[in-house]
């Protein structure tokens, strides 16, 4: 496979360290992977968007029970569906084939003392961090994951963390605080879970573990995720962490934003931390110069695929811009002809954020098919009027997550 690199920006030293602040790149080689909904022919794979929606369906599911359980409350119009499940179809697999291809913006880090090496999947969705443990039993090799026994600073900490993601695949362990270092920057005293069942996940997403970048509230572990432990550890000399998404040369920018990827200036929109995510609100879609449904608030996730909205928002998108429902176990999906992309954008009341055809475009019904699948679906995900806006939303502008404001941002790639 082709190769490309998500560079980690060191924004500090590390905090034992009297030196002056390190200023440089770190290039992380990481396989170059297709789109996560389309075949290597290039048109879309229907067993794919149906795996990835279950998964994204019962991420946010946890993320909302998280919430509650650390806040007492739910956020505002959310409601805790029922666990999502595969069709009778897709559910016979075993183990489930490559539901995240192409959805993994990941890397390595390394984990106690002395360092132990990981690769995971980069995610603003969510809080908490899991690698595969030495120990595991289920879904994983023995004896290739993290092992507290061959870790000086190893500390036990009290109770379970469990996570599902799609029917029958879930990931569940203890939970310990080691040292986590990502290029450079270590967060002492990180809480995180070595799994010792990862049924499903470890094969499906073809990584070590999964880093949440998003805030302590949604956190099953009920701790600071690692970003905020940097913070509070004085590591990074800002508050704020960035992505520039791509089929080559992707990155991570922690500690800032890196103005080799961008120009002008970054249009900062509130978010409420309150909420567990990061959500702007405000938000619009348009297609053209007509916006078809404003008003709504939207969660910015590194770790989905595609976009989701609100069924009836939805649908009155597609209604707008000639699209037709796909129905069966691909419902929440829609069609319009591959020779008419939509014109999509979003805006929260500043300029206008696009969507490139080919990031809207998953590819024909099948192969020599004149119709396309777009990659927004109507899903309920217990959200309320909130969207949710993954990879094809990121890839197409430089994206930054501060918590020095509370705000997500964003800006006109170079």
């Amino acid at each position: 496979m082709l190769q490309f690199s998500i560079f980690v920006t060191l924004a500090s030293a590390l905090v034992s360290s009297a030196s002056p602040v390190r200023q440089g790149k770190i290039g992380i080689p990481i396989r170059n992977r297709p789109s996560g909904m389309t075949t290597s022919n290039g048109s879309f794979d229907n067993d794919q968007a149906i795996l990835q929606t279950v998964q994204t369906r019962n991420k946010y599911r946890q993320n909302l029970i998280n919430i509650l359980e650390n806040t007492g409350v739910l956020p505002a119009n959310c409601t805790i569906n029922p666990p999502a499940t595969l069709p009778p179809s897709l559910g016979a697999q075993e183990p489930l084939e490559s539901v995240n291809d192409g959805t993994a913006w990941g890397g390595p880090i390394t984990i106690g003392t002395p360092e132990q090496p990981f690769t995971v999947d980069w995610d603003t969705g969510s809080s908490d961090l899991w690698v595969v443990s030495a120990e595991c039993d289920s879904g994983c090799t023995p004896g290739k994951g993290y092992s507290a026994s061959a870790s000086m600073t190893a500390i036990k900490q009290d109770g379970q963390f469990k996570i599902q993601y799609a029917d029958r695949s879930e990931v569940s362990g203890p939970i310990y605080k080691d040292t986590v270092t990502v290029a450079g920057l270590t967060a002492i005293n990180q809480a995180f879970s070595p799994a010792t069942t990862s049924q499903g996940v470890i094969q499906d997403l073809g990584i070590d573990g999964i880093l949440g970048l998003g805030f302590p509230v949604s956190s099953q572990l009920k701790s600071d995720p690692y970003f905020v432990t940097l913070m509070k550890e004085n590591v990074v000399i800002s508050g704020e962490f960035s992505f520039y998404l791509a089929a080559t040369d992707s990155e991570l920018y922690l500690g800032g934003a890196n103005p080799d990827r961008y120009s002008g200036d970054i249009e900062f929109h509130p978010v409420d931390a309150s909420q567990g995510f990061w959500q702007a609100t405000g938000g619009s879609i348009s297609s053209g110069d007509s916006t078809i449904v404003s008003g709504f608030n939207t969660i910015i996730d590194s770790g989905t695929t595609i976009m989701y909205g609100p069924p009836s928002d939805v649908n009155a998108f597609y209604q707008a811009v000639g699209g037709r429902p796909i129905s069966g176990d691909m419902q929440g999906f829609y069609a319009f002809p591959c020779d008419q992309v939509p014109e999509v954008s979003f805006s929260w009341g500043g300029q206008d954020w696009p969507i490139s055809a080919e990031n809207f475009n998953l590819g024909p019904i099948q192969e020599g098919s004149n119709e396309c699948i777009g990659a927004l679906s109507g899903q309920d995900l217990g959200l309320g009027d909130t969207w949710l806006l993954g990879d094809a939303f990121m890839k197409n502008q430089y994206n930054v997550f501060s918590f020095d404001q509370t705000a997500v941002g964003f800006a006109t790639l170079k």
